[in-house]
C-alpha cells in the first residue's frame, strides 16, 4: 500500500511537447486549503493536472468513515478516470494546502490521449498503478493493526516529503490528525492513542501542524509489522504492532 503514486508524475513522464500540448488545452485553476477540486458521485469528466501543492484523494465508507486512499502532488492529474469511462467520480478530491492546477475539459483530454500514444500509455500504466495499491489498500485494512498502518503512512510521509531536521527528519506536509486517522483508516481516537505511544518511545515528534520523525529505522521496523525495544524513560520496554488499539 502506498499514499504516493509509483514512479515519475504523468506530466513529468511525457515528452516536453506532449506536456505543453496537455497544458494548453486547459485553463490554470487555483484552489484554496480545504477546497473540493472532484467530488465523489459528480458526473463532470473534467481533468486536473496538478502545477503546486498536495491533494487527498478519499472516500466516504457505507458506514460514512472517510478514508484517504492517496495523495497527489505537482505533475500528477486526477480526475482522468472520469473522463476516460463516463461514470461517476469514484473519490473526493481535496486541496490540503494552497494548490495550483491546470482544469482540462474531459473531451479534450480524450482527443489528447487519442492523438498521443505515449500518452495514452503513460495514463494506462498509472490506472494499473492505482488499481494495485488499491489492492494492497484492502490487505492492509484487513491484516495490520492500527500502530502498523500508521508507522507505514509516517514512514512515507518522511521519506517523500520531508528534510533534515533537529535530530531526525522534519516532515514537509504534516497531516492534521484527522486527515493522518482517515489516512490510517481508524478512528482520531485510536491514531492519537498509537501517535501517543510512538512519542513516549522518542520515535516521533508532534506539534500544532508540525511533525518529526525522531527514529526512521525503528519506524520502518514497525511498518514492517516486527517487535522492537523501545527507549522509555522508566526502562526498556518492547513496541509492538498488536499494542495499538484495534481497527475501527
Amino acid at each position: 500500500m502506498s499514499l504516493f503514486e509509483d514512479g515519475r508524475p504523468f506530466l513529468r513522464a511525457l515528452p516536453a511537447q506532449d506536456r505543453r500540448a496537455l497544458l494548453a488545452l486547459g485553463r490554470a485553476r487555483g484552489y484554496a486549503p480545504g477546497e473540493v477540486v472532484l467530488r465523489e458521485n459528480d458526473t463532470t469528466t473534467f481533468v486536473v493536472a496538478i502545477v503546486s501543492g498536495w491533494a487527498s484523494v478519499s472516500l466516504e465508507t457505507e458506514r460514512g468513515v472517510r478514508l484517504i486512499l492517496a495523495l497527489r502532488g505537482s505533475g500528477e492529474v486526477v480526475g482522468d478516470q472520469a473522463a476516460v469511462d463516463h461514470r461517476p467520480r469514484s473519490a473526493t478530491v481535496t486541496a490540503l494546502g494552497p494548490l495550483d492546477g491546470v482544469v482540462v475539459p474531459g473531451d479534450r483530454f480524450r482527443g489528447y490521449l487519442a492523438a498521443r500514444p505515449v500518452a495514452t500509455v503513460l495514463i494506462m500504466r498509472q490506472f494499473s498503478s492505482r488499481l494495485r495499491s488499491s489492492d494492497g489498500e484492502r490487505r492492509s485494512l484487513a491484516s495490520e493493526k492500527v500502530l502498523q498502518r500508521l508507522a507505514a503512512r509516517l514512514v512515507e510521509l518522511a521519506e517523500r516529503t520531508g528534510h533534515p531536521g533537529e535530530g531526525g527528519v522534519d516532515v514537509d506536509l504534516p497531516l492534521p490528525q484527522h486527515d493522518l486517522a482517515a489516512a490510517v483508516g481508524s478512528t482520531r481516537e485510536a491514531v492519537a492513542k498509537a501517535l501517543r505511544l510512538l512519542r513516549e518511545q522518542g520515535v516521533v515528534r508532534t506539534g500544532p501542524r508540525r511533525l518529526a520523525v525522531l527514529d526512521l529505522a525503528l519506524l520502518r521496523l514497525l511498518a514492517e509489522g516486527r517487535a522492537v525495544r523501545g527507549r522509555a524513560a522508566g526502562g526498556p520496554a518492547h513496541l509492538r504492532p498488536e499494542e495499538s488499539p484495534p481497527a475501527v
